[in-house]
């Protein structure tokens, strides 16, 4: 098997069980990663994301499949993680697709693309259906998911 499909595959595979270790040991130290809520972060913030998202997940499970690759360096992989929205304890079924540049099996960069406006909607009701399409609301969004990412590193001593 393809040494960077089992990387993924173990990124996932321990995403599936939130053990955001397993799941950073996969990628490289200065990992760049970004996606519609977090916008662009690196290195320690990239892993503290997936640790906060973990420890707080609740009514958690993944999904993940259709790992592909054209030329061994770039990989895509289809996953969808349910779970309730902490801020609002709305249901999400966040359908997403990877996007993952590999290195002998690192992780070297990660984006992560899905629907903002469907997450939005599902996540905040009546208001992510009102406003979720708006930049205004998205621009909060992503304040405030980086506030709580930022506070989470700092009572962390990340």
């Amino acid at each position: 098997m393809d040494k960077n499909i089992a990387t993924i595959e173990k990124f996932y595979t321990a995403f599936q069980q939130k053990d955001y270790a397993t799941m950073n040991s996969c990628y490289t130290e200065e990992i760049p990663f970004s996606d519609p809520v977090f916008g662009l972060l690196y290195g320690i913030e990239t892993k503290a994301m997936w640790q906060m998202l973990c420890t707080n997940a609740k009514n958690f499970s993944l999904h993940f499949s259709n790992i592909t690759t054209d030329d061994n360096e770039y990989y895509t992989c289809d996953w969808i993680a349910s779970y309730n929205f902490s801020k609002t304890n709305r249901k999400v079924y966040n359908k997403c697709k990877a996007y993952m540049r590999m290195k002998d099996g690192v992780i070297i960069e990660h984006s992560d693309a899905f629907n903002y406006y469907r997450w939005c909607r599902q996540a905040f009701g009546l208001k992510g259906i009102i406003l979720g399409w708006t930049r205004f609301m998205h621009k909060k969004i992503t304040s405030n998911a980086r506030k709580q990412l930022f506070n989470f590193i700092k009572q962390h001593g990340l």
